[in-house]
């Protein structure tokens, strides 16, 4: 089977979408059911890295007629078996583009793009699509609430959470980040202004009476945006400036020490698809925190580990977190990968997508 992939993001690019699409995309190379898959990024993307094996990427084109012009051209020269739309917004391309050749086409679902109902030419690539995946029980709930998709079309496939994300030397990775006896919260992702739902500034709002109890409380924020300045100023207002660093963008080969030397991960987003951060998280031995809101309920099934709470219930959660002795890293590390490890994720790509069209390639 010969699969085509319309993708914003793959390899070289950043963020969760992208990552979802490396992950499926590698699922995808190593089934004996694959022949080939050629990725089709829109936007910009950094340095690839070494591909794996059957699989190809073109250079991205953000400029859309010269995008849908080489999707076409490349769809009639190399006839693939299935389309794969990695986002909402490249569905209706993908409908059109699978009618053209008559193959199947899957349309891969995220989070917030079906939070609001779609547009009528999303709304009809979706229910004429071959199968819908969704990254979570919210994402496919959202989906069949706004559109007329036949349910056992609509399929959850969780992310799924690296091999390098593991329990490792936490206290060489706290020497790594120059903390000593801090008790470090944590949160990673994008600042960006159009994304304020991530709740950077309610933990931050949160620091001074946590600080108030004679704790050495810290907030390191890994990522960058132009929502920075914003939190920065919130930081200073508060008093607490000297307890919250920025650190920019982190490499993605650095998060898994700093996902150790934290003391807990938290991200009161309410508006996570999935929230791969939260298994990143746990999976490197830190209890993760965030709002049962979304799909971030599904990563967060982890009890004390990790937890799902109410809006109102930050400041409580967290000073219980704070006082809770820190878990087992390794048994934290064995639950998450036992759930969302990659050969998990690998097993439901083979079962979703490659033995329901391969048949037919």
């Amino acid at each position: 089977m010969k699969v085509l992939a319309l993708v914003p993001e793959a390899f070289g690019g950043h963020g969760g979408i992208a990552q979802y699409n490396r992950d499926l995309i590698t699922a995808l190379a190593r089934s004996g059911g694959v022949e080939s898959v050629r990725i089709l990024p829109r936007l910009a993307a950094g340095p690839v890295g070494e591909l794996p094996a059957k699989v190809t990427q073109a250079d991205p084109i953000f400029a859309r007629s010269r995008y849908v012009l080489n999707v076409f051209a490349e769809a009639l020269w190399r006839r693939p078996d299935l389309i794969f739309s990695g986002h909402l917004y490249t569905a209706p391309l993908a409908r059109h583009l699978a009618k053209l050749i008559g193959a199947p086409y899957v349309v891969q679902l995220h989070g917030t793009e079906v939070w609001r109902e779609p547009s009528p030419a999303q709304r009809t690539a979706l229910e004429k699509a071959d199968a819908v995946l969704c990254v979570s029980r919210h994402t496919r709930a959202q989906t069949v609430k706004f559109t007329r998709a036949a349910q056992n079309r609509v399929i959850v496939v969780p992310n799924t959470v690296g091999a390098d994300y593991r329990p490792g030397d936490r206290e060489a990775a706290r020497r790594k980040w120059g903390l000593r006896d801090e008790f470090v919260l944590l949160s990673v992702g994008r600042l960006d202004s159009r994304e304020g739902y991530k709740g950077h500034d309610q933990v931050i709002d949160a620091i001074p009476e946590l600080a108030d109890q004679n704790r050495k409380i810290v907030y390191y924020i890994s990522g960058d945006g132009d929502d920075r300045t914003r939190l920065e100023t919130l930081a200073e207002r508060r008093g607490v400036s000297d307890r919250v660093l920025f650190l920019g963008f982190t490499p993605r080969n650095e998060l898994p020490d700093l996902y150790r030397a934290a003391d807990v991960f938290v991200m009161p987003s309410r508006g996570e698809g999935f929230g791969i951060v939260f298994l990143e998280a746990m999976a490197s031995g830190t209890p993760a925190l965030g709002y049962a809101i979304g799909g971030a309920t599904d990563p967060l099934d982890f009890g004390d580990w990790g937890r799902a709470i109410a809006a109102d219930q930050l400041l409580a959660a967290l000073d219980d977190m704070i006082a809770m002795p820190r878990p087992d890293s390794e048994k934290m590390f064995q639950a998450v990968r036992k759930r969302f490890g990659f050969d998990v994720f690998a097993q439901q790509v083979e079962d979703q997508l490659v033995r329901r069209f391969a048949a037919a390639a």
